[in-house]
């Protein structure tokens, strides 16, 4: 595990107020402001939650992520492509890794500036994922 938490800056509460971030010994922290009492919610929990809704949101989709990928890095010839792919579908191998070595903290403030946000309750349950640009169903979808 990583000594921070993965999403510090990107998570607040139901009130809109940012979370800090603190340490209960070694291990990393959410700290929730409850009307004074500071409430130290373990990073591992929301950032594996936040993660697993990521995951769930990828999975059917890996053709089109992988596409869009290759196109964007240059890369869009059929092996990038598939290799991008395979990728993908191994997501929580990819994310396994991110929790251990952590974010960087250039992809953390793109995610900041994109509007990407967690809402997690005073008990470090998460209310919801705020993900600019994810599609919100299958709504547009013509068959």
């Amino acid at each position: 595990m990583t000594n921070q938490p993965l999403f510090i800056g990107l998570v607040t509460d139901e009130d809109g107020k940012s979370v800090e971030s603190g340490f209960i010994g070694s291990q990393p922290c959410y700290v929730i402001n409850d009307a004074g009492f500071r409430r130290h919610v373990p990073a591992e929990q929301i950032d594996r939650a936040v993660l697993a809704q990521m995951a769930e949101m990828m999975k059917g989709h890996e053709d089109i992520l992988s596409e869009q990928t290759a196109k964007m890095l240059g890369q869009n010839d059929p092996f990038s492509k598939a290799m991008i792919e395979q990728q993908i579908k191994n997501i929580d191998q990819q994310f396994e890794a991110l929790m251990q070595t952590g974010m960087p903290d250039e992809m953390r403030a793109y995610l900041g500036m994109i509007g990407f946000k967690i809402i997690v309750n005073y008990h470090g349950e998460i209310i919801r994922v705020e993900q600019p640009g994810a599609s919100g169903g299958d709504e547009g979808d013509d068959e």
